[in-house]
């Protein structure tokens, strides 16, 4: 598993052209796959709501094989968006616009993407950036590895980027999480923290008490 690092989204995000750069942000800031951040229409944000729901994707390598899918078992899902990332898909539709009866938020040459035309956009702006052999899926790590270190626990990111059970995501990302010995001793800090109002006081405190 590769993760990139924030400098290295916000690269890919200054050299992305105008209308793909929010599908490479709702890939990096929503968790969701290739497939269905190209399968997302206008009607799936809900702006009020600050909600952006998964509810099919588009399956398929090019134009002539893909087709429209409901996603994996278990993937659909409603993910919480940021109000950050609601205000680019806000300026996406105002500036780029949507296309087809459908209402599509992506795609070229007035189709949605397939998974190479996507992932060809995506190489075309990691290689203006620099920054590696990152894939679009490493983008969905990237968004993981933030819920992890927020303190997410694992029921919250499973729903979040639709395994269908726990263990799928415990599986995958149990390496991101703080390890026993790390939970334990902040746990302490903060314990001594609450006692003594300032953590830095607990040696001398100590100190005082044997003499």
């Amino acid at each position: 598993m590769t993760i990139p690092a924030p400098e290295q989204v916000k690269a890919a995000l200054d050299v992305a052209p105008e209308w793909f750069a929010p599908y490479i942000a709702v890939c990096a800031f929503a968790g969701l796959r290739l497939g269905e951040a190209a399968g997302l229409q206008l009607a799936d944000v809900d702006f009020l709501r600050r909600t952006i729901s998964v509810s099919r994707q588009i399956q398929g390598n090019t134009k002539a094989s893909a087709e429209v899918v409901p996603p994996k078992h278990g993937s659909e899902r409603c993910v919480y968006a940021a109000d950050e990332l609601l205000q680019v898909l806000a300026r996406h539709v105002e500036t780029t616009g949507v296309f087809g009866r459908e209402k599509w938020l992506f795609g070229a040459g007035g189709t949605y993407f397939n998974r190479n035309s996507a992932a060809d956009r995506w190489r075309q702006v990691r290689e203006a950036a620099g920054i590696g052999a990152f894939t679009l899926h490493d983008l969905r790590h990237f968004f993981v590895s933030g819920l992890i270190a927020e303190g997410c626990d694992v029921v919250t990111v499973q729903r979040a980027v639709g395994h269908a059970t726990p263990s799928i995501t415990l599986n995958t990302y149990s390496h991101l999480w703080p390890i026993a010995e790390d939970k334990t001793r902040t746990a302490g800090s903060m314990l001594i923290a609450a006692v003594l109002d300032n953590s830095a006081d607990y040696p001398r405190t100590i100190r005082k008490a044997s003499q």
